[in-house]
């Protein structure tokens, strides 16, 4: 099995959005070219994403290969386990948030929650801002978006 081109992401494949590797190589996708991916859960988490992007790699003539549990579908069957995979993996995903949202809600009953923790210094930004600098150049320094500048202002207010 040869590659031409290597491409990778490193984005959750809960759902396609951000996910601008992807959407390159689908879109360079030719007759007989061959999309592989290392694990079902790595090209998308729900079924419906994962039997959408099958079906715009068949459109175009090529194939998707899994590489771990091995499926493909060159196959006649692998248009059906990659439809039964994607099932499970949309379930797992469900149970997978389930048993966070418990445990989170025990935390919190317990009282030893204290949400996620913050990426961003508040308090740079808020000391800038008094500084006079304007959110672009907030957000360039501090390293995050403008709309996270933005808000983080909001609520100061």
């Amino acid at each position: 099995m040869g590659h031409d081109l290597i491409r990778s992401e490193k984005v959750s494949g809960a759902s396609r959005v951000g996910r601008a590797e992807l959407a390159t190589v689908i879109e360079f996708l030719r007759q007989g070219d061959e999309l592989v991916a290392t694990r079902l859960d790595r090209l998308g988490r729900d079924t419906r994403d994962v039997l959408n992007i099958v079906h715009e790699c068949q459109q175009r003539g090529a194939f998707v290969t899994i590489l771990d549990p091995h499926v493909s579908t060159r196959g006649e069957m692998g248009q059906v386990i990659l439809t039964v995979l994607g099932m499970v993996a949309q379930m797992e995903r469900r149970f997978i948030k389930e048993r966070q949202l418990e445990g989170i809600s025990r935390a919190k009953a317990a009282g030893i929650y204290r949400g996620g923790k913050s990426r961003i210094d508040r308090e740079m930004i808020f000391k800038m801002h008094r500084q006079g600098l304007g959110p672009s150049a907030i957000s360039k320094v501090v390293g995050c978006s403008r709309m996270q500048v933005y808000r983080i202002l909001l609520i100061r207010k």
